[in-house]
């Protein structure tokens, strides 16, 4: 299948390109993409690539166009969200977990399905594709229909960041800090999973403080309802739970510092593999840190739960979303980075 894809060559501008779609095999479907959000893990796996050649994109939505001989769970014409590959079978799978899949790394970040087989080419040569098993900056993805989510009439742009950042943040606030109403949440960084954690915390009645340095999105996150921070030194305590999206080894010390006995930190960004803390107060004081991928969610419920509190205005994502063309993605990275936009939405030609 043809389709329009947008090719990544290491720190080299971006270009549209002609690429061939493999066709599904039978648990797989084929769909067209409407809004696909641009990540941070795009832009970290672009930089790690180097100069080989790939199609990247991992919070695509769109409808699907074509099923797999075996597909019974999705309809041609559903709008659906495409979050991240796991193989259902293993049992991080089967405990409802499957941000640690067995297979996870293969399927979400060999470029390739798990028999190394290709789905894109451009000009007949195999490319990295497959990334979190879509590769949604294209006009088209080739995606396991067990990473297919359907989300009804919630525009495209809206619904795309909930394969991943958005799931990612509110998960991390549902299923893992899980605060009550009246606690005080702590979120460090106000990019789009931290916005997402600080919106979700809020539709939970939780006070949430967003420590982030810049202005417009601290005006942003201020206009939802957060108490906003323009730094870790700003944020008054104690707070109940704590999320830190940024990886920073100097953030996660000073948000367990901020924290109240027994209280929670998760950690969601990547950063250096070690991070200095003081053990004897982490003991004492009863803290607890936890890792989180994917928000420890099971996308096929937190997925619709999250469109819910959208419709009933709870969850006001729309907020957070800025949209431009496939084809502006250098442009939308800039402006991300510039604090011009909080989530940038990439939106394919037809």
């Amino acid at each position: 299948m043809r389709i329009s894809a947008l090719l990544s060559r290491g720190s080299a501008p971006s270009e549209i390109v002609e690429a061939e779609l493999d066709a599904p095999r039978p648990d797989e479907v084929i769909v067209r993409i409407e809004a696909v959000g641009v990540c941070h893990t795009d832009l970290v796996t672009r930089k790690r690539l180097r100069e080989r050649p790939a199609v990247l994109g991992h919070e695509g939505c769109g409808i699907v166009e074509r099923l797999g001989s075996a597909v019974d769970g999705a309809a041609v014409g559903d709008r659906v969200v495409i979050t991240f590959a796991s193989c259902g079978g293993c049992d991080q799978c089967r405990a409802g977990l499957p941000g640690y899949c067995a297979w996870s790394a293969a399927l979400n970040g060999s470029g390739r399905r798990l028999d190394r087989s290709a789905t894109l080419r451009v000009r007949e040569e195999p490319v990295f594709g497959a990334f979190f098993g879509q590769s949604s900056f294209a006009t088209a993805a080739l995606a396991d229909a067990r990473s297919c989510v359907p989300v009804g009439d919630v525009p495209p742009e809206v619904a795309a960041p909930l394969g991943c950042g958005f799931l990612t943040g509110a998960g991390a606030v549902l299923n893992v800090l899980r605060p009550r109403p009246g606690d005080r949440l702590l979120v460090v960084g106000g990019g789009g999973v931290g916005a997402a954690a600080a919106l979700t915390a809020l539709s939970e009645d939780v006070e949430v403080v967003v420590a982030e340095p810049v202005a417009a999105r601290r005006e942003l996150l201020a206009a939802c309802g957060a108490a906003v921070a323009a730094s870790l030194d700003e944020a008054s305590p104690p707070v109940t739970h704590a999320l830190d999206t940024t990886g920073r080894p100097e953030a996660i010390a000073r948000a367990l510092g901020l924290l109240q006995p027994r209280g929670v930190l998760a950690l969601v960004g990547l950063g250096p593999a070690e991070v200095p803390f003081d053990v004897r107060s982490l003991m004492l004081r009863g803290l607890q840190v936890r890792g989180c991928v994917e928000g420890d969610a099971e996308p096929s419920l937190l997925i619709p739960e999250l469109v819910r509190r959208h419709r009933r205005g709870l969850l006001p994502l729309d907020r957070l979303v800025t949209t431009y063309p496939l084809s502006d993605f250098d442009r939308a990275v800039a402006d991300q980075r510039a604090g011009r936009t909080l989530k940038p939405v990439l939106l394919p030609s037809p």
